[in-house]
């Protein structure tokens, strides 16, 4: 519900999911505030929670709300100019007459998104609405904004996530949280960022920082460093939610197409991933009929393409597509650009993994054979420790433990503080029979494990192995 309660499915809750985005970016767009549209749309989903329960809803609850919005705007504009004796209050009250004309005139989904007046070339003006919306994403994405707070911005301001949810997501409060989103805010304000859309030399660069804090998101939901969760896997659906926006904006970028399959392929495991007791299953100790099996599909639907254009995108000579095709609606031709490119690559490696757990029917038919090479190319692409020690893991499976526990060598400077590496070291170690040594790797690991269900996991694993001595 409006203000951050449990979700819900009535009307208002309904038009909150599916309309608070696009309203936003018609809002930002006509008056140019960032401040003033979002106050002024808060306000009318919260005259709707108040009236349309018992009035009804309306035909157009989309309409409905946008000319809420602006009155409440306009007043407080009036306000402003009575204050500062800047503007005749017949002025507002004509732009608010002219105003609720255009409501009536053009649902929300029809109506030009600069509320002037129809272009011949688009005369649903649906084009502009695409644009305005995906201003508000990159605007999120400014890159005068630190990755966490990019992320934090655009479920606010995108998907209109309560701020309550944002603050449990990022395992923070919720007062410090909002005084981020406030930050945020003020810097963009600060800098100047303008409510437009960059240049094609520059797009490909800003959608990669989209897609980066919508995966900065979604990790945040599976991997809590802190807290007595597992996962938050309901935290983590607005980071799906907002990566579908920004390809049904962007169609056919190969990294929102990759980051999109990757997401789907590793939430659709997501019931079976916490036990009965809430504690922590290993994905060999899964339930595979708690999958979601049509999620899987999904993901491997929109996954096929790019491995059908593998070679073309990433050529092994040059690691960087030839060439990219696509729409940025009125931004110009896609121009391919190394961030991009980069990422694209990077996420459609990790979906390639995440498609291999999801196609076994069980853990030993697993491909591990594969998944090592997917990840011996993620490390050579992105030179990223964790990635090592996900690679370690599979090698082992493939060559035995030893092999995975040469590969862990040198992390512990780059990984100073991971428990999951001392973790890992700790089961290859058991498998090849050195008891004692993997005791004092998981003692590492209990050290440096701040989640509170993983480290009973890993209490359970170490009193299992000491019971083995």
């Amino acid at each position: 519900m409006i203000g951050g309660g449990p979700p819900g499915t009535g009307p208002v809750e309904t038009a909150f999911r599916d309309q608070w985005g696009r309203l936003l970016a018609l809002l930002v767009a006509r008056y140019q505030r960032l401040d003033l549209a979002e106050d002024g749309l808060a306000d009318a989903f919260e005259a709707a929670a108040r009236t349309w329960p018992d009035d009804g809803a309306p035909a157009n609850p989309a309409a409905w709300l946008l000319t809420a919005a602006r009155r409440r705007i306009l007043d407080r504009l009036r306000a402003e100019a009575v204050a500062a004796r800047k503007e005749p209050l017949i002025v507002v009250e004509e732009s608010l007459r002219h105003q609720a004309l255009d409501d009536l005139a053009f649902p929300p989904d029809d109506r030009p998104a600069s509320g002037g007046a129809v272009h011949p070339g688009d005369p649903t003006g649906v084009g502009q609405l695409r644009d305005e919306r995906l201003r508000l994403v990159l605007l999120c994405a400014h890159p005068a904004l630190a990755p966490e707070a990019a992320a934090a911005l655009s479920l606010r301001l995108v998907l209109g996530v309560p701020t309550v949810e944002i603050a449990r997501l990022f395992l923070v409060p919720e007062a410090t949280m909002a005084a981020r989103l406030t930050r945020a805010k003020r810097r963009l304000a600060a800098v100047g960022a303008p409510f437009a859309l960059p240049g094609p030399d520059r797009l490909g660069a800003r959608i990669a920082v989209v897609a980066s804090v919508a995966y900065l998101a979604f990790t945040a939901g599976y991997a809590p460093g802190t807290g007595d969760e597992v996962v938050r896997a309901s935290l983590a659906e607005p980071a799906i939610r907002l990566a579908q926006v920004v390809r049904s904006l962007l169609p056919e970028r190969p990294v929102l197409d990759a980051l999109l399959a990757l997401m789907l392929l590793q939430h659709a495991r997501r019931l079976a991933r916490v036990g009965v007791d809430g504690g922590l299953v290993l994905l060999p100790d899964q339930d595979r009929s708690r999958w979601r099996h049509d999620e899987i599909a999904e993901g491997l639907a929109v996954l096929k393409p790019l491995l059908e254009r593998e070679s073309e995108l990433w050529p092994a000579s040059a690691g960087r597509p030839v060439r990219e095709s696509g729409s940025a609606g009125s931004a110009g031709s896609v121009v391919p650009d190394p961030a991009e490119a980069r990422l694209a690559r990077e996420y459609f490696l990790q979906a390639l993994v995440a498609a291999e757990h999801a196609a076994a029917p069980t853990a030993d038919a697993t491909r591990w054979d594969r998944i090592a090479s997917h990840y011996a190319a993620l490390e050579e692409l992105t030179g990223s420790p964790v990635v090592r020690l996900n690679r370690a893991v599979a090698v082992a499976e493939v060559d035995g433990p030893a092999a995975g526990l040469a590969l862990l060598d040198g992390l512990d400077e780059r990984l100073p503080r991971s428990h999951r590496l001392p973790a890992a070291r700790a089961e290859l170690l058991v498998r090849a029979d050195r008891t004692q040594a993997a005791l004092a790797e998981y003692d590492r690991a209990l050290a440096l494990c701040g989640n509170d269900r993983e480290r009973a996991h890993l209490e359970r694993r170490r009193a299992q192995v000491a019971a083995t001595t």
